[in-house]
């Protein structure tokens, strides 16, 4: 008994899979918001250690489309996000509010600034806005009865400065998700 080989798909098959087709509203809509409120679940994760080292995923992915889409966060999403990620963070509520939306409204500035910005540029803001949100997180933490040494928080600067440009290769992949065409057009 042979096995019957099906034929190779044609070009125009492929191509034909394609037309028609347009990406979800639903799906580019939500795509960037659900990633940061899931980079906010982050504390969750199985890692046990004895100091804060895990960066702050969820800040730094908002950083990350809101510098590779700039229309498509508005400057008030660090508000509600950083409501959210208090919710997870252990934080004190309302620190990642106004840290994420100052973040929010410092990048809005530099936007109007600046006319552009390359790959280096947009990993050192991103990485000094967020170590700026981590230092003075662990300073509204120290002042609310926290006891935190700032020379704890080295190796998580460390980690922020060398994982940023990952951030923004994943929000570049997600981006890319958001535009898989998948809805099918009326005809």
């Amino acid at each position: 008994m042979a096995l019957i080989r099906k034929p190779q798909a044609t070009l125009d098959d492929r191509l034909r899979r394609r037309i028609d087709r347009a990406p979800s509203p639903l799906l580019a809509s939500t795509v960037p918001w659900a990633s940061v409120m899931l980079l906010s679940l982050v504390p969750f994760a199985p890692l046990v250690v004895s100091a804060p080292i895990v960066p702050p995923f969820a800040l730094m992915a908002l950083l990350a489309w809101r510098m590779y889409r700039p229309g498509l966060l508005p400057v008030w999403a660090g508000a509600p996000l950083g409501a959210f990620d208090d919710l997870f963070s252990g934080q004190p509520l309302g620190s990642a509010i106004v840290l994420w939306s100052a973040a929010m409204i410092l990048l809005e500035y530099v936007d109007t600034r600046t006319r552009w910005r390359g790959f280096a540029a947009d990993w050192a803001l991103g990485a000094a806005l967020a170590v700026a949100a981590v230092l003075l997180g662990a300073g509204i933490a120290n002042m609310t009865g926290g006891a935190t040494p700032l020379l704890v928080l080295v190796p998580q600067i460390v980690l922020i400065v060398a994982l940023q440009p990952v951030v923004i290769g994943l929000v570049a992949l997600l981006d890319r998700l958001r535009f898989i065409p998948i809805r099918e057009l009326a005809k």
